[in-house]
């Protein structure tokens, strides 16, 4: 199979590429390689035969038919994303541009593309998005893939726009999709400016770790390389026009979070003294930050077989081993614009 994964130089989609080209797989790599991105997190597969890399802007649509006709993939999944809550906040035109005009861009391209190829059977968009589209949850319930979308920030609403985008068109024009949305992400490669590798980063420092509010906001985890995994899974075996919820049952809340990471810092590398506790910080709240998220993975479980396969306090222990292991990586990383600077706060 040969899968066009847009975004592939990403914390997401480079898990994604990784695996897949791992598998015998056929990987078009298409990445803008902006800010967030780094083409270290897929060098492991770069080497192979199998691999192929293509600079591009999905909001560059004549780009994206070049691509389309050059490579003719069996399958796309479309991982690229402006991500993060707090710079959409703070400009969340880019959020517009890439999220909603690159995913109208990438529909249009992949429909041009299956319609001159025949429309054949095995072609496959498979769009990624997140949980965060749904909004806000309370103390009970979860996210199931017909719960009503309600967006609380600028990039859960530019995500909710491109799922519409990609809905109508497998309505409209019969597009073959498929959609998943994922609850939190963690693991290697992840880029330092998220919750994980900023703990994880400033501990080591002894700066701060801070806490939005008073650290009761909820998120269920998911570690990268079983999303990944699930992602492979659903563009291969998920039936045309369905989504499915993929979670990593594992709630925590951003202290118990913060907790386990610096229990596992304090046995793998402790400090001369105390904890790394002693360096957790409250700061002012995100502004619409929303209180909990939790995905009912049941869906996907029981039509395709898949769980996770870690707990999180497995996961964080192999994430903060990588972290500690790969300060090469993320070294450089720490002097991109934005990086270990407040943001979202202009509201």
């Amino acid at each position: 199979m040969k899968i066009l994964v847009t975004g592939g130089a990403g914390f997401i989609g480079s898990a994604v590429v990784r695996l897949a080209v791992s598998r015998g797989h056929e990987v078009v790599n298409l990445d803008a390689l902006t800010y967030a991105a780094c083409l270290d997190n897929v060098a492991e597969a770069a080497g192979s035969n199998l691999y192929s890399f293509e600079q591009a802007d999905i909001r560059d649509r004549a780009r994206l038919d070049e691509i389309f006709s050059l490579h003719r993939p069996d399958v796309v999944m479309h991982l690229a994303a402006e991500s993060h809550v707090d710079r959409s906040i703070d400009g969340p035109g880019d959020f517009i541009l890439t999220n909603i005009n690159g995913t109208y861009n990438m529909l249009e391209a992949a429909r041009a593309y299956w319609v001159s190829a025949g429309k054949p059977a095995g072609f496959r968009f498979h769009h990624i998005s997140t949980d965060e589209v749904f909004g806000s949850l309370g103390a009970e319930g979860q996210f199931t893939e017909e719960t009503s979308y309600d967006p609380r920030s600028p990039y859960s609403a530019s995500k909710a726009a491109s799922d519409h985008l990609v809905r109508a068109w497998h309505e409209t024009y019969g597009l073959p999709v498929v959609l998943t949305n994922c609850s939190n992400n963690y693991g290697p490669y992840h880029f330092p400016e998220k919750l994980i590798p900023v703990v994880i980063l400033n501990a080591l420092a002894g700066k701060p770790l801070p806490i939005y509010g008073d650290g009761s906001n909820v998120r269920d985890w998911l570690y990268v390389e079983d999303h990944a995994d699930a992602l492979l899974l659903v563009v291969e075996k998920g039936a045309l026009g369905r989504s499915y919820n993929i979670g990593g049952e594992n709630e925590r809340s951003n202290l118990q979070l913060v907790q386990t990471l610096c229990g596992i810092l304090d046995a793998k590398r402790p400090k001369a003294s105390g904890s790394y506790a002693d360096q957790i910080t409250y700061v002012t709240d995100r502004p619409g930050h929303d209180a909990r998220y939790a995905i009912d993975p049941s869906r996907i479980r029981e039509e395709l077989g898949w769980r996770p396969s870690v707990t999180v306090e497995q996961g964080l222990e192999k994430t903060v081993q990588w972290y500690l292991d790969n300060e090469a990586w993320w070294k450089p990383l720490q002097a991109r614009a934005g990086v270990g600077v407040r943001l979202g706060v202009k509201a």
